[in-house]
């Protein structure tokens, strides 16, 4: 191989803790398939990696050297560096607990490889011998998607060009972000929340640039423990303090202070926020950022680091307003955060849009009347409101041929807003049926 494939600026020692969850991070996202080590395993969130195919592919992508080489042997040298980087590297034997071998090491060596569920391991006859098998050298295969694309530009002309809100309201959105770096999207299901977050940020990054912005969706399940810090189980059994999505993302943030970092946190309002948050409450205040803040987490050794959110690190949240299941939004929250409502979009950005789109002029002025229609209905109704409006969203995906576009638009009526119309109108079937052939009547 010549030695141009291993970039001579950049040595192992060089490698971080979070060029590491790079690496793992864009073998999940990208579903890579790597050569299973045969000694040793990286166990990360109850998942098992080869190291030296991890180590491998952090050095390449730290390096932007698609062919460079971990420089490093299989074992103990890269085993140790990945544990200095605080990775838990495990032998790839199970223990068998509660077994006649429970205990005894010796014995244990003893037993065949395959342990795990599944066909049993075939015992070769007495009088034939052992095959004797060997491995391939543990290197990181290529992935079947391309390394991640430099960041490309992205400009407010774009963003106006995908969304279907004014510039006016753009501009205040961003002010609110500059001004809070907190910033909550909150309106009916259907309004564009999530892909305005997105928008947002990368208008703030200036580039799409997904290296800087990570994402999180919250649930009822999910918890401080998820979000934070907290002792979670790791592949062998064992308890241990691992941090969550927030202090990694601070961390990243924190080693480069002149760059803006984004997270971005789906339907916020699904899960009980106080308790996800914890210290972030106080911590995301504009005027409480920095090391000057920095507060002990509850879960950590007392002469561990204080935790501290930078002043690059942007929060961007989205609320569903019309989930019933929810509970409002507490005060101490809702002061630090800015909110900005977004609100069904029928008129001339939409239908602009559809038209380009090739849908047939009649039927995008039937589906702009209709849809206004049925919304001021919602908004009127003393049981839903505005926030229960259908949006525009369900109709950003037209079929490509016009020929069909009539069946799509009385498919997604029927199998979409249609089910939505009768749990709004629970008690009054008729009513949702009346407004339902409202929506289908051909003209």
């Amino acid at each position: 191989m010549p030695a141009s494939n291993t970039p001579s600026d950049f040595l192992p020692e060089h490698l971080t803790h979070a060029h590491v969850l790079d690496a793992l991070r864009h073998i999940e996202q990208n579903e890579l398939r790597l050569a299973p080590g045969t000694v040793y395993d990286l166990v990360f969130e109850s998942r098992r990696y080869p190291p030296r195919a991890v180590a491998q592919l952090a050095y390449r992508l730290a390096t932007q050297h698609p062919e460079a080489r971990w420089p490093l042997a299989s074992g103990t040298p890269t085993n140790a560096l990945l544990e200095r980087l605080d990775f838990t590297i495990a032998t790839k034997r199970p223990t068998l607990a509660n077994s006649p071998q429970d205990g005894n090491v010796a014995e244990q060596e003893q037993l065949p490889a395959n342990l795990y569920p599944g066909r049993p391991a075939e015992k070769p006859a007495p009088d034939k011998p052992v095959p004797i098998t060997t491995t391939a050298p543990l290197v990181a295969a290529e992935p079947t998607a391309p390394y991640p694309a430099a960041p490309r530009p992205y400009t407010r002309a774009q963003a106006l060009a995908e969304l279907f809100i004014s510039e006016e309201q753009l501009g205040a959105a961003l002010a609110a972000l500059r001004r809070r770096r907190n910033l909550l999207l909150q309106g009916p299901p259907g309004t564009g929340k999530t892909f305005l977050a997105q928008r947002l940020a990368w208008l703030e990054l200036g580039a799409v640039d997904e290296s800087r912005i990570e994402r999180v969706q919250f649930h009822p399940s999910y918890s401080y423990e998820d979000f934070v810090q907290g002792f979670r189980p790791d592949a062998g059994g064992a308890f241990r303090l691992q941090d969550g999505v927030l202090p990694d993302v601070c961390r990243r943030a924190a080693t480069q202070p002149d760059r803006p970092f984004f997270l971005l946190i789906d339907e916020l309002n699904r899960g009980h926020i106080t308790r996800i948050f914890g210290e972030l409450l106080l911590l995301l205040e504009a005027d409480k950022r920095g090391p000057a803040h920095a507060v002990r987490l509850p879960y950590a050794p007392a002469d561990a680091p204080r935790f501290f959110v930078p002043d690059n690190l942007y929060l961007i949240g989205t609320l569903n307003t019309a989930d019933r299941s929810l509970t409002p939004l507490d005060y101490a929250l809702r002061r630090r955060f800015a909110f900005v409502a977004l609100a069904p979009e029928f008129g001339a950005k939409l239908q602009a849009f559809l038209q380009d789109k090739g849908l047939p002029p009649t039927l995008i002025g039937q589906l702009a009347s209709r849809l206004t229609a049925l919304n001021a209905t919602i908004a009127d109704d003393p049981e839903l409101g505005s926030e229960f409006r259908i949006g525009h969203s369900y109709f950003c995906q037209p079929p490509a041929e016009s020929a069909a576009a009539a069946q799509w638009y009385t498919l997604l009526i029927e199998q979409e807003i249609g089910p939505l119309l009768a749990d709004y109108w629970q008690d009054e079937p008729a009513k949702a049926a009346a407004e339902l052939k409202r929506l289908l009547i051909h003209e």
